[in-house]
């Protein structure tokens, strides 16, 4: 019995082609000259996007999620997650309650 759950464990994951999906979470820091300035903030924000899409992705982004900012003396430090159309499937597929479902597996 172990041996054909094995087997058929490797025949799937031998045909099974992965899906190409781009689903990425990048760190960055931009300087801040005012915090209590939200123009100056809202700013240097979207500079930190556009470079992270300029110098960090090498694909086309459908998807860009802001995961965390946090200032810290003169920077800002972001996190963002960015993904192509397929990476946002996979990202929606995760997010739904199915997605948490695990299998046992006794070998």
């Amino acid at each position: 019995m172990a041996r054909r759950l094995a087997a058929a464990l490797a025949l799937l994951l031998l045909t099974a082609s992965p899906a190409a999906a781009f689903l990425v979470e990048v760190t960055t820091s931009v300087a801040v000259s005012d915090t209590d300035d939200k123009s100056a903030l809202q700013d240097a924000l979207l500079h930190a996007v556009d470079g992270v899409l300029k110098e960090a992705i090498a694909f086309t982004p459908t998807l860009i999620v802001l995961t965390s900012a946090t200032i810290v003396g003169d920077r800002m430090y972001v996190r963002l997650l960015v993904a192509d159309q397929d990476g946002e499937r996979t990202f929606d597929e995760l997010n739904t309650p199915d997605a948490a479902e695990t299998v046992d597996l006794k070998i």
